[in-house]
């Protein structure tokens, strides 16, 4: 389909130094805390604090986001709908990867326990 392939490109061009500030925004505005939102982001990546900076300093697109990041081996257990789409129906794995930090910023958002969001580390 025409239309999930301009979003799938779309997304992989987006920076993701460009969303993050909404991502600080959504869970702050909730009560939990930007230390709280890079836990998620670590979790799901392998970044730590060091190498997330230089993703935001550089803007580093999503596709670059995600090549260079080590995908948690339990990542495939966040499932469930975020914004209109099933994530784990979805079939380009860069655009799942992106709804996977998605979901875990909303479940944070809504005050989910961590242990939950991390999918019981």
């Amino acid at each position: 389909m025409n239309d999930t392939n301009h979003h799938d490109e779309r997304i992989a061009k987006m920076t993701f130094a460009s969303v993050y500030p909404h991502y600080i925004t959504k869970v702050e505005k909730k009560g939990r805390t930007k230390e709280e939102l890079h836990q998620v982001i670590f979790w799901l990546t392998g970044y730590n604090e060091n190498s997330l900076q230089k993703v935001i300093d550089e803007k580093y697109t999503f596709q670059d986001f995600f090549q260079n990041a080590t995908i948690h081996p339990n990542a495939h257990l966040i499932t469930g709908t975020i914004c209109g789409y099933r994530i784990e129906e979805i079939t380009n794995p860069l655009t799942q990867q992106v709804r996977y930090l998605d979901k875990l910023v909303d479940e944070l958002a809504k005050g989910r326990q961590m242990d939950k969001i991390l999918r019981g580390i």
